[in-house]
């Protein structure tokens, strides 16, 4: 006979069976899979990076934009080699979960590693809401090509989003392994369409065949005038903003040291590698969809759809069948990498916010493993919050790049600054390149965060900005708390635990006659009090003489009913009164047992109120005075009735 509860089983249903606290080390990931799981988030912010620099670019120097977009894609190409070799000193250094955040708490303190922790944790919630819009824009971008100009899926931007969250939230409360599976191979489709892209559109062009995008097509970003100089007319300004905007392309990157607790042993060794392949292949395919804007002229469109990436797959493939598939391959693998693109979050924010809670700066509850050894408290936390920023935004791309950089590269500068300094209180081989190598990283992510806040303050970046203080604040006030109350709770005085009064008296409160009023006196009685008193509050005379009548004639207890006026009906100042009056000589100790019933089914519960929470608040405040409740279950003695058995107390 089982007995799981009915919600329980229902769990178990939808999450499969739990998992053991010794399988954990069963749940690790392998490069491979790590790649997929891990990687996904960073590989396919290529599929958005450069069509963000050009959304800046082309309402202010028009077609020059895509000139102007190569040296910019150059700069942010130098900034990953710095940032690459700045997290791989990370994961060799600090083997576990936590990155940037640990690198700070360890070389800055924790006060100041809040920094990091707020950064990464509004950065999950950014990307999972960034990943997911743009993987329907993928989908939607198909049906615009394939369907010449058809818009009929607009309207499910929001909601095909929302249930892709949804999605994402039940897989990886399956278990960090099976998410594993799942989401690791579109990382590798996405991989090989945009190579079969790169491959047909180096072909054509070679041939001379390759088209250009039509730059006066209805929907388009209006094309600005280059006019003169530095740049083609792009100011300085301009050009920041695309810098910060093509900088959504390294976004991602953090999630390998941050996850770096999924991994096998060695972890340290096996993050590096897989830390340098996605970067690798990011670079790959961020130059190859600039380098193929710059030869097509793919243009962004107002709506968001089609996408550049989208465009540049249809002009290399062109309009034939076998150009038709060949898109379709291409959208469906965008989508589904950006889609698993945020489930890098979905590992790695519980592990961050875990180990922040471990440090006592989230609530304690963020380190539990839940069924299938997730920590399932982060993942629903995460789930809420991304919902939450996707509806407030309508699932818009362009809005969420608003407050995407600054959170990660907030991140990259603790993590730069941290390693510096680690490097200057410490000898080794290659300190010298080590400390110029992490300082520059620390210095130009400061310079991106500082121009994203600049440049797109009025464009929502202000709304991080304000965050940012207010969640260190929070993560610093949780943890005063913590501190204050183990400092109040673990003053611990000699012989404490001996008994400070003589006398120890048991209520047990009764209402009927009953088997559960029998069990509270018989738990009573195991307490080996100096007294036991059966209390009735008598709300009802009548009632009450006739439950004393009841009480009067059975065999069932030892016991005397003692009736207490309570002709106000304020049961809980009478039962305080009660209290106080027992306990006033200070040297009598008072244990208050209340009999709860419990009912498995829904009418048992909405025909009985509890009202044994509220007399323990009303009673816990007063010295010398304890509550217990104690439950019973109504229900197995409504079956042994049934079934003509005799009841059980227990």
């Amino acid at each position: 006979m089982t007995l799981d509860r009915p919600l329980y089983r229902v769990k178990q249903r939808l999450l499969g069976r739990p998992l053991t606290t010794e399988r954990v080390a069963e749940e690790k990931l392998g490069n491979r899979t790590a790649l997929g799981v891990l990687a996904s988030d960073c590989i396919s912010s290529s599929a958005y990076g450069s069509e963000q620099m050009l959304r800046v670019l082309v309402p202010v120097v028009g077609a020059a934009a895509f000139t102007v977009v190569m040296p910019v894609t150059g700069a942010i190409l130098l900034v990953l080699l710095l940032l690459t070799l700045c997290y791989s000193d990370v994961v060799t250094i600090y083997t576990r979960a936590g990155g940037s955040y640990v690198v700070a708490r360890e070389n800055f303190g924790p006060n100041v590693a809040q920094i990091a922790a707020v950064a990464l944790l509004v950065d999950y919630v950014v990307t999972v809401a960034v990943q997911v819009s743009a993987g329907t824009n993928a989908l939607i971008s198909l049906a615009h090509l394939v369907g010449n100009g058809w818009t009929g899926l607009d309207h499910l931007q929001v909601p095909v989003s929302v249930a892709v969250i949804v999605l994402l939230a039940y897989g990886n409360l399956r278990g960090v392994r099976e998410a594993g599976r799942v989401f690791a191979l579109p990382a590798y489709l996405f991989m090989a369409a945009m190579g079969l892209v790169f491959l047909v559109a180096a072909v054509r062009a070679a041939t001379g065949e390759l088209p250009q995008a039509d730059l006066s097509a209805p929907g388009v970003v209006p094309l600005g005038d280059p006019g003169d100089g530095w740049l083609h007319g792009a100011s300085l300004f301009i050009v920041l903003r695309a810098f910060a905007n093509g900088g959504s392309s390294l976004t991602g990157l953090e999630a390998i040291s941050n996850g770096i607790s999924a991994f096998r042993e060695p972890q340290g060794r096996n993050a590096r590698r897989t830390l340098i392949a996605m970067s690798c292949i990011l670079a790959v395919l961020v130059l190859g969809v600039s380098t193929l804007a710059y030869s097509t002229h793919a243009v962004p469109y107002t709506d968001g759809t089609p996408t550049v990436i989208a465009q540049e797959a249809r002009l290399a493939f062109g309009d034939g069948g076998l150009g038709t598939i060949g898109l379709v391959f291409v959208q469906l693998s965008t989508a589904l990498i950006l889609y698993t693109g945020a489930n890098t979050p979905f590992t790695g924010f519980p592990f961050l916010a875990s180990f922040v809670a471990q440090d006592r700066f989230l609530p304690r509850l963020l380190t539990r493993r839940g069924h299938r050894l997730a920590f399932s408290n982060g993942i629903i936390a995460l789930t809420v919050l991304s919902l939450a920023l996707l509806l407030v935004t309508s699932a818009r791309v362009d809005k969420l790049v608003a407050l995407y950089a600054i959170g990660v590269f907030t991140a990259f500068t603790m993590a730069g600054a941290g390693l510096t300094v680690f490097h200057l209180r410490r000898r080794g081989p290659l300190r010298r390149v080590k400390i110029a190598v992490n300082a520059l990283a620390a210095v130009i992510s400061a310079a991106v965060v500082a121009i994203f806040a600049v440049t797109k303050f009025t464009e929502g970046a202000w709304l991080v900005v304000v965050v940012f203080p207010l969640g260190v604040w929070a993560l610093v006030r949780i943890n005063r708390e913590y501190r204050r109350e183990a400092a109040a709770l673990e003053r611990l005085p000699v012989g404490a635990d001996r008994p400070r009064t003589r006398r120890h008296q048991v209520f047990v409160l009764v209402e009927t006659l009953d088997l559960a009023a029998l069990k509270a006196l018989r738990h009573a009685h195991e307490l080996r009090p100096d007294t036991v008193r059966a209390v009735h509050f008598a709300i009802d005379e009548a009632r009450a003489q006739q439950l004393a009548e009841v009480w009067e004639s059975t065999s069932a207890t030892s016991v005397e009913l003692e009736l207490v006026a309570c002709p106000d009906r304020r049961l809980r100042r009478a039962m305080r009164e009660l209290a106080v009056r027992t306990t006033q000589d200070g040297q009598s100790a008072l244990t208050v047992l209340v009999p709860r019933r419990l009912y498995a089914n829904a009418l048992g519960k909405l025909l009985h109120r509890g009202t044994g929470e509220t007399m323990a608040r009303t009673l816990e405040q007063l010295p010398h005075v304890s509550v217990t409740i104690l439950p019973f279950n109504a229900s197995h003695a409504i079956k042994a009735l049934e079934a003509d058995q005799l009841p059980d107390l227990d």
